[in-house]
């Protein structure tokens, strides 16, 4: 009777964990009504990156040090990306508000911002970035999450039809063109991908960097891209979707990998091989949980917002111009709707990267 009686509680207790899991989770009808990124909404988020971009402390370097001279702070060694808590953080917080600025030209304060921007990302500031990644033990630094972030801010100022873009995106190039050749330089010398949900996820890099290419029309990165993509993962099979989201994942492996290859390939080619890799995302029925944030104030933890942000744009990337996967924007939208009230307001942990991620979901639905 004992035994019995344990395995009752063990049962009563797993489900209450369960019941109170879901309970936490935003109802289904919710996500039925796609998020908008409104005017209002805009301005909220431009706060974040407009804050964070010159806030120069706390920062996370990422240095390799050779002598004592290499002791010098975030400003002198990134004097356009020295804000945001670290180099890449603050890549896609100038990002953002490219970003926002193109699609609202009546967003609060826009004349101001644009100012700040050309100060910030000035000839003379980059050349210094770009001298940063030419020194002798710092050349693979950012590889590939700030590389890849670093193309998607030049592909937005590639597409916005301004003036003041025209010459933030000369200026930029350098650091552009530098960025390119590594990519170049580098793909072919990898021979594995990298399947984390973190910064060095090999897909997620690749995504980026393959719509900077196609937006500027790079013949040379887009071959290797898509030859070292076909590489990589064209022979995968049955991708453990059920293992995410790690504890600090901020990216999908399974749904990043699959929104690559839906970039690079045929769509014939792309629903033969996801028949083979993630099948259950043709099953109307297919549903995957939003991940859940128990600490904002805990750096690693906060990840899981990322997660659900990055989840909704690679599986709106996989709806996009299909009516088979259509039923996945329902998801991409719950997914949204769990971590969009938490993005303003909360700690800097989450503060001073969240925005971007936000902006760059919502921009996803079609």
């Amino acid at each position: 009777m004992k035994l019995k009686h344990i395995f009752t509680a063990i049962v009563m207790t797993s489900l209450m964990g369960c019941n109170q899991r879901k309970a936490s989770l935003p109802p289904v009808e919710l996500a039925l009504n796609s998020p908008v990124l409104s005017l209002i909404e805009a301005n909220r988020l431009a706060q974040l990156p407009l804050h964070c971009m010159e806030t120069e402390y706390p920062y996370r370097l990422g240095q390799t040090l050779g002598s004592e001279a290499d002791l010098l702070s975030p400003k002198t060694l990134h004097p356009t990306f020295y804000g945001c808590f670290d180099w890449h953080s603050a890549v896609h917080g100038h990002w953002s508000l490219v970003s926002l600025l193109k699609r609202f030209p009546e967003i609060d304060n826009y004349e101001t911002i644009k100012i700040q921007l050309l100060q910030s990302i000035s000839e003379e500031n980059i050349l210094k970035e770009v001298s940063y990644f030419e020194g002798q033990h710092n050349s693979s630094f950012e590889r590939t999450y700030g590389w890849a972030w670093l193309l998607k801010l030049a592909e937005e100022l590639h597409s916005w039809e301004d003036s003041v873009a025209r010459k933030i995106e000369l200026n930029l190039k350098p650091l552009t063109d530098l960025i390119v050749f590594k990519y170049i330089e580098f793909l072919p010398k990898l021979n594995y991908p990298i399947r984390v949900g973190e910064h060095p996820n090999t897909a997620f890099g690749l995504s980026f960097a393959w719509d900077y290419a196609v937006s500027v029309n790079h013949s040379e990165l887009k071959t290797v891209i898509q030859t070292r993509a076909k590489d990589f993962y064209l022979n995968d099979q049955a991708c453990p979707i059920v293992w995410e989201p790690g504890g600090y994942d901020f990216l999908s492996p399974c749904l990043e990998e699959a929104a690559l290859m839906k970039r690079i390939l045929t769509f014939k080619e792309f629903e033969n091989w996801i028949e083979g890799f993630l099948p259950q995302l043709k099953d109307p029925n297919f549903s995957i949980e939003p991940g859940i944030v128990s600490d904002r104030n805990d750096g690693k933890l906060v990840h899981l917002d990322g997660v659900n942000f990055s989840r909704a744009w690679s599986l709106n990337t996989i709806a996009e111009n299909s009516t088979k996967f259509q039923h996945l924007k329902v998801i991409a939208n719950t997914h949204i709707k769990y971590s969009l009230p938490s993005v303003v307001g909360d700690s800097y942990e989450g503060g001073h990267w969240l925005a971007s991620f936000a902006i760059y979901a919502l921009n996803s639905i079609r």
